[in-house]
């Protein structure tokens, strides 16, 4: 079965940057994100990424006096991380998310785990144990923050496919297939090559969980205030320890 450790080796890390709107682009987009949530350091100053790829979340973070750990599965995408950060305080790590506790001396003030990476986990009850590993290692008052598309209502028919970005170079689709507990997502991916388009394709799965489910063990786990918005299409959730 196709891992997402798989999918990105084989398809996605190659063209994340430019998937998601290219680098300096998505890290403008995510500084005013965390500004006008008015996410600043006001105690220990420490913040954990989980799935930090090339650093969208971590860089900002750095910039406004978080030390951040930033953890991924994908070395590649921590690789441009390292690349791009400069002097800023941020230490990559090389590991599954779920074992980011072992990277870090003291509770943290912040962590943040954005765009669908929890939704990668094996099960619901893998991402429940996570939430509770997370209250657990933040300090009091420190927040979670956690953005993903709520996939519990199925698409049919042709709104399964999705167009996700193109340009004169590039052309990638999307194609949802909806299971009971998972989606499994199908990427379909053109690149031109001299005068030839080369065909790219992989797939991966995604847990269907709702923003009621989320709210619901974010409380269990022992965070006292979650806040819930939606923002282009993704659900956004701040929730205080």
């Amino acid at each position: 079965m196709a891992t997402v450790c798989d999918h990105y080796k084989t398809l996605l890390s190659d063209i994340y940057i430019w998937m998601m709107g290219g680098f300096e682009n998505t890290i403008k987009r995510n500084s005013d994100f965390f500004t006008r949530l008015e996410i600043l350091p006001a105690r220990s100053g420490i913040a954990v990424d989980l799935g930090a790829g090339c650093g969208f979340q971590s860089i900002p973070l750095a910039k406004t006096g978080f030390s951040v750990i930033a953890i991924d599965t994908d070395n590649g995408l921590l690789q441009e991380l390292n690349r791009n950060k400069n002097t800023l305080p941020i230490k990559t790590v090389n590991d599954d998310l779920y074992k980011f506790d072992q990277y870090i001396n003291s509770k943290a003030e912040l962590i943040v785990c954005m765009t669908d990476t929890i939704l990668h986990l094996e099960s619901c009850e893998r991402v429940e144990t996570l939430l509770k590993k997370i209250a657990d290692n933040l300090e009091p008052e420190g927040k979670f923050i956690l953005s993903f598309r709520d996939l519990s209502h199925a698409l049919t028919e042709c709104d399964r496919f999705i167009p996700v970005k193109s340009d004169e170079n590039t052309i990638m689709t999307c194609f949802l297939e909806y299971e009971t507990e998972t989606v499994k997502v199908h990427d379909l991916v053109y690149r031109k090559n001299g005068g030839t388009w080369d065909f790219h394709k992989s797939f991966y799965r995604k847990l269907r969980l709702s923003n009621t489910w989320f709210e619901q063990k974010l409380t269990s786990a022992g965070f006292r205030n979650v806040n819930l918005q939606l923002e282009n299409g993704m659900t956004v959730i701040v929730a205080v320890k």
